[in-house]
């Protein structure tokens, strides 16, 4: 997606240990003129899928989650990093290691919102080593729901997660995947740049 890849290069910040901000834009800051056009791409990408439920983790991932839903016209459903008086009743449980952070979270859905007759898409900001997205696919897997795939904003794909993703069969989407960053000059490298 030129629009989104255009905006990294002007607004991204690259920082040592392969961190790229984003957070003018995308995940604290966020545009949401920018999320409207990332709805409708995810929409064209999964027009063939027959969605029924979006599934993100909180924070980052649910702003966008909730625009891309708008143009799918279902649910959104975010898996909760921790424990709180609002979630009642038995959930669907796993751990999840994030790259960010460096920490391990136990994230959870409430399992009255996740059922076998679910279709579910699966949004979030990053894909960097994979964690996040194995643990949310594990989520669906327990509840018996269908995972239609999963639509990511940046991919990095220098690090493993998406192939390790992609080869346990997992329909991935990401809008840009970046090969290559350099925290001294600022340029970001995207897979499908013309060499």
């Amino acid at each position: 997606m030129e629009l989104l890849k255009e905006r990294i290069r002007k607004d991204g910040i690259i920082k040592p240990g392969n961190v790229l901000k984003v957070d003018s834009f995308l995940n604290h800051q966020m545009d949401i003129d920018l999320f409207e056009e990332i709805g409708k791409e995810f929409k064209r990408l999964f027009a063939d899928c027959p969605i029924n439920k979006i599934l993100t983790i909180e924070a980052s991932g649910i702003g966008i989650a909730c625009i891309v839903a708008r143009h799918f016209h279902v649910p959104v459903v975010f898996a909760k990093k921790s424990q709180s008086k609002n979630i009642e009743g038995e959930v669907y449980s796993t751990q999840v290691q994030s790259f960010t952070h460096g920490r391990t979270y136990d994230v959870m859905v409430a399992k009255k919102f996740l059922s076998p007759e679910d279709n579910v898409l699966i949004i979030d900001d990053f894909l960097a080593n994979g964690c996040a997205l194995l643990g949310l696919s594990q989520l669906v897997f327990d509840s018996g729901a269908t995972l239609c795939g999963a639509g990511i904003c940046i991919e990095k794909g220098f690090q493993v997660g998406g192939e390790m993703i992609r080869a346990a069969g997992v329909r991935v989407e990401s809008l840009a995947i970046v090969e290559s960053m350099d925290p001294e000059t600022g340029t970001v490298v995207f897979r499908d740049d013309e060499k």
